[in-house]
């Protein structure tokens, strides 16, 4: 399936149904008086979470979403039904923006969960509710009041514990395929990750992580060069980030700026993210095979960071208990 995050497209609630003027009569009642129902209100537009999703595919190729209209009212106290409602299925972790504004219009992150993105027209009433006695026989009703349209923009953020971040060809896939369940296109060459794979990753004692493998960024990315911020925003829900360098990469030779430059990036896209708990990995030591370069580079890092630095071979399976490890302090014993 085409994995898609974000999709513009516009919405409309029903017009409410107009009220309805009419008196009664028969036969025998003279006097019968206004009967005239109240018109149905217009259909809401609704998103809905709904498990098992992964993708904005629904939405995006529904350029146009409308609810029906109501029913006018009509005599004999009949009121119009209510238009039937459009409900729209999302993912969890879903965010409705207006186009037009930017304004955040819901935040869909948990299941079940629903959110009326457009409401429908307020039915009109008929002309029964204005009967008064100084005014025993109306013979006005109201419209029904016009629905509501939006031009919105959905964008899906990945419910994910850990993200894993580096430029292209730093192993991400690899690791995360080594330590979860996820089976991610691995291959020795650049931007082999084109969307952002999830894996789930056992921690013990019953207890497991999900992992967020995010597409190689470069320089540039918060302002959306490359795969830029449109991969960005996968980041911003989890808790802990997994900064992975491989210190022989022929593209970015020194990993001291390579580290400095990414967390440029999530600076510019988001300064929050900097707050997150970090570990530094040094990736492919069974490529590398040079522990003395490894430490002198872990020896580099420590004078910019205090985060602490892993080395590891995710072929190998050398050095995976200590992301392991990590993972746990600052999910599970954190939470504890």
């Amino acid at each position: 399936m085409k994995f898609i995050d974000e999709a513009k497209i516009e919405v409309s609630s029903g017009r409410g149904g107009r009220g309805c003027s009419s008196f009664r009569r028969e036969k025998y009642v003279p006097n019968g008086g206004p009967d005239g129902g109240n018109g149905g209100r217009g259909g809401h537009v609704i998103f809905q979470t709904k498990e098992g999703l992964g993708t904005l595919m629904d939405v995006r190729y529904r350029r146009i979403l409308k609810a029906k209209d109501g029913e006018h009212g009509k005599g004999k106290q009949m009121n119009g039904r209510a238009g039937e409602d459009c409900i729209v299925y999302v993912p969890v972790g879903t965010t409705v923006y207006d186009d037009e504004t930017d304004e955040l219009i819901a935040d869909l992150d948990t299941f079940p969960m629903e959110v009326v993105i457009a409401k429908g027209g307020r039915g009109g009433l008929g002309n029964m509710n204005f009967a008064r006695a100084t005014q025993q026989a109306p013979t006005f009703a109201q419209p029904g009041e016009e629905g509501q349209t939006r031009h919105i923009r959905v964008e899906l953020r990945l419910l994910a514990d850990v993200g894993l971040l580096g430029f292209p060809n730093a192993g991400k896939s690899t690791l995360i395929s080594a330590i979860s369940n996820s089976r991610p296109k691995i291959a020795d060459y650049p931007f082999t990750t084109k969307v952002p794979n999830l894996g789930v990753v056992e921690l013990g004692d019953y207890k497991s992580c999900v992992v967020a493998d995010i597409p190689g960024l470069i320089e540039g990315a918060s302002e959306g060069v490359g795969m830029g911020f449109q991969f960005l925003r996968h980041v911003e829900r989890t808790k802990v980030l997994l900064h992975l360098i491989y210190i022989m990469d022929p593209a970015h030779p020194d990993p001291v700026e390579n580290y400095q430059t990414l967390r440029r990036e999530l600076k510019e896209y988001n300064k929050e993210l900097l707050k997150r708990p970090e570990l530094i990995v040094l990736t492919k030591m069974d490529v590398t095979e040079n522990l003395e370069l490894a430490k002198m580079v872990k020896q580099a890092l420590r004078k910019k960071t205090k985060s602490p630095i892993a080395v590891i071979s995710a072929v190998k399976r050398e050095g995976l208990q200590d992301i392991i490890n990590f993972l746990r302090k600052h999910l599970l014993d954190a939470s504890a």
